[in-house]
């Protein structure tokens, strides 16, 4: 099976780690987060892999080479000028002719992959988003009123939100929908299949999920690693 890591955002907000070293190469405990990524993948029977890049490419080909250390085939595709998070798999449209996985490349997430495909291939749809419930507590009390008379006040609620959690299970049929050689973002994607009528479908992923896109996210992931991801790779 066949699956892409999105792996050539700057990672500016993690500077200045990231002016040395390419995000999704940054440690978490004694893996780079792609180490991580490529094990959990192979578990799950991914055993061709693609890494999308742009920022200092030389450096995956340096750290991974063909994959075979891992137990994968890994293959290096790199885009000329920034893509956006869907347009650089345009550039691998020969390759992937089967359903396959993308995920991005600052995502740690115990989700069974395995699971997560045979439910995309299921469906009817030539794209499954992976979604993830965020619970946010909102700092302010909200006040209900009718006209100027205070009816009521809900204290500080939580707000609940399904959010894009970086996992996507793709029909080859979807990167038609792909311009080439042009910047395209996933919301994009989603949003002009919803008009052409080509269906979505979504997945709950309901085991442990983190992105790590801040400073402070990188340092839960350090945190987090030892009890959520050693011994889970295998």
């Amino acid at each position: 099976m066949k699956a892409v890591i999105l792996a050539g955002g700057l990672g500016t907000r993690l500077e200045p780690f990231t002016k040395v070293i390419p995000k999704p190469l940054l440690p978490i405990g004694d893996k780079s987060v792609l180490e991580i990524q490529i094990s959990l993948l192979k578990k799950y029977g991914f055993n061709e892999i693609f890494l999308a890049t742009n920022y200092r490419s030389e450096y995956f080909e340096g750290f991974f080479g063909d994959g075979s250390k891992y137990g994968v085939s890994l293959k290096i595709s790199q885009e000329t000028k920034p893509l956006g998070t869907v347009g650089p798999l345009k550039l691998l449209e020969k390759e992937l002719t089967e359903s396959f996985l993308v995920m991005n490349g600052d995502v740690l997430t115990l989700l069974d992959f395995g699971k997560f495909y045979e439910f995309a291939k299921k469906q009817e749809s030539l794209l499954t988003v992976g979604v993830k419930e965020l619970i946010t507590p909102f700092a302010f009390g909200n006040i209900f009123s009718e006209g100027d008379l205070v009816t009521g006040i809900q204290e500080k609620p939580d707000i609940k939100m399904n959010i894009l959690a970086g996992v996507y299970c793709f029909h080859p049929e979807a990167l038609k929908s792909i311009p080439a050689d042009e910047y395209f973002g996933m919301d994009f994607l989603i949003k002009s299949m919803i008009q052409e009528k080509k269906p979505v479908s979504k997945y709950q992923i309901s085991e442990y999920w983190l992105d790590i896109g801040r400073m402070d996210d990188f340092e839960k992931a350090q945190d987090i690693y030892q009890s959520h991801f050693v011994d889970k790779t295998t």
